[in-house]
């Protein structure tokens, strides 16, 4: 992967960022990301936002290998408080992460009073986390897709900013408003995956004398939970 040739989880977020969004990637490591959008003339400028400085330094030799150092800024900061006021950002968008740490990183900012129209966040892990975040601070999620790389699966979240709180079910949240009713090939497989982790956990507690068990029973409706999903 490089900033011509992005991965599959890349691409998907690129692919919800809006045309001509001034973005801001919080965490981005190499810049591939926004150094694609502006080869392919999708963003007018880019924030690029590292806590560390190695990927700091990553982000902006890509940049410069690509002739991008006049359409991007690269600063050293903790989260969004990479982004100032007049930049103008309208897109931040926050990928390969867990959902704690960027349902942290969006709190902090808020706290800074720094809201954004676009957020397109990819967690590792965690996503009804970041789901309830965005339901409770007037978000509305407006797509989703899931994407495989190897044995890993991705979802990735677009959300606008809306003038009320968006009604999210439990299952919404654990599988996503629109994925669990698009129920792709990927969503099945991953769901698929954990039920077949889940059927593991059984064995392993039934060997252990525990299946009559709170845990088991909470194991139990979660496995039932997910096949009501997917079949």
């Amino acid at each position: 992967m490089d900033s011509i040739h992005l991965s599959p989880r890349l691409k998907a977020v690129a692919d919800f960022v809006p045309l001509n969004a001034r973005l801001a990637d919080i965490g981005s490591d190499h810049a591939y990301l926004p150094v694609n959008l502006l080869l392919n003339d999708k963003i007018s400028h880019a924030i690029v936002g590292e806590v560390a400085k190695g990927p700091l330094d990553n982000a902006h030799h890509e940049l410069k290998k690509r002739h991008l150092l006049a359409h991007a800024d690269v600063r050293l900061a903790n989260g969004l408080a990479a982004i100032n006021e007049t930049d103008n950002v309208d897109t931040v968008t926050i990928a390969g992460m867990g959902g704690i740490l960027i349902s942290n990183i969006l709190n902090a900012g808020k706290k800074q009073k720094k809201t954004f129209k676009t957020l397109v966040l990819q967690p590792n892990t965690d996503e009804q986390i970041v789901r309830r975040w965005l339901a409770a601070q007037d978000y509305q999620i407006i797509a989703e897709t899931i994407v495989q790389e190897e044995s890993h699966f991705y979802e990735i979240i677009a959300a606008v900013v809306g003038e009320q709180q968006q009604q999210l079910s439990d299952l919404d949240l654990i599988f996503g408003p629109y994925l669990r009713v698009e129920k792709t090939a990927t969503f099945v497989a991953k769901w698929q995956k954990e039920s077949d982790r889940i059927t593991l956990i059984f064995d392993q507690l039934k060997a252990a004398g525990k299946s009559d068990t709170d845990a088991y029973r909470q194991w139990q409706l979660r496995y039932n939970q997910i096949q009501a999903v997917i079949s």
